[in-house]
């Protein structure tokens, strides 16, 4: 997470149905709202955290997972409403990146997403090879 000066919140998400629940600690400051192909379709606000800051409480059998391209990133999917609330990142595969929409209680259109030129992943993450989004 970027440091904002600001104490990250304990937030509470799941995926629609429900089945898959979790925590995570994290600044919602730090959200970034990504352009590639499939980030663009899913509609996916990511949180990147440490994985010491993300808890799955349920639903971890209902997961599924897609990859393509490299195959560094790990799509996960709730296997009955089809909901992508998190997922392991290409950016950074030692982390977790949670979609800020499947955060409870949570007004998406008060955020402010830095960007993210994922539609030129291997030129942005040059730009930006010291801050991983």
């Amino acid at each position: 997470m970027a440091d904002s000066g600001t104490v990250p919140d304990l937030l509470e998400g799941s995926c629609h149905c429900g089945r898959v629940k979790f925590t995570v600690s994290a600044d919602l400051a730090d959200v970034v709202d990504c352009n590639c192909s499939i980030c663009t379709k899913k509609g996916f606000l990511h949180l990147i955290v440490s994985r010491n800051d993300f808890r799955l409480l349920a639903g971890e059998a209902e997961l599924t997972t897609y990859t393509f391209n490299t195959g560094v990133a790990r799509h996960t999917f709730c296997r009955t409403c089809g909901c992508q609330p998190f997922y392991t990142p290409r950016s950074d595969p030692e982390k977790i990146d949670v979609n800020a929409r499947c955060l409870d209680g949570i007004d998406v259109a008060s955020l402010r997403p830095r960007t993210f030129d994922g539609a030129n992943w291997e030129a942005a993450m040059q730009e930006r090879k010291d801050v991983l989004f």
